[in-house]
């Protein structure tokens, strides 16, 4: 269950403040977070997660068991542009691109077995008792 998003057009610093909101997150507590969100990175990122739980939908998973296991933001490609400046020199404009990953995980619901190996020990120990009496008499 895992969406990429490439070549983003935003820098990696802007979009990684966004990333640590949801990370570790439910989907739809991370969903109600991107939809009032005021960062233009919101967007985007909200379409990744659809995207990836769409991904998890057809591998028959259910949304509620759903969380964000990974959210990695990383650099992409940087374009590089000239601004004119004073005298006939030129500045460097560097035009910073991202690249998203968005992996979910499925919570797994623990089984209450410990009480069946509570039940067992007791048993097991009332025995015991019950053989060391037999030995002493």
């Amino acid at each position: 269950m895992k969406a990429y998003l490439k070549n983003y057009r935003q820098s990696p610093r802007k979009v990684r403040l966004v990333a640590g909101l949801i990370r570790r997150k439910n989907v739809g507590e991370a969903l109600a977070q991107l939809d009032f969100l005021a960062k233009r990175a919101g967007g985007p990122i909200r379409k990744l997660l659809m995207s990836a739980v769409s991904n998890a939908k057809n591998q028959g998973k259910e949304m509620n068991d759903l969380f964000i296991q990974e959210l990695r933001v990383d650099k992409g490609v940087v374009l590089k542009r000239m601004m004119p400046a004073a005298m006939g020199a030129a500045h460097r404009i560097n035009k910073r691109t991202s690249n998203i990953t968005l992996v979910l995980g499925e919570k797994v619901m623990p089984v209450k077995a410990t009480k069946v190996k509570k039940e067992t020990k007791e048993v097991k120990t009332t025995e015991v008792k019950a053989k060391t009496t037999k030995a002493k008499k």
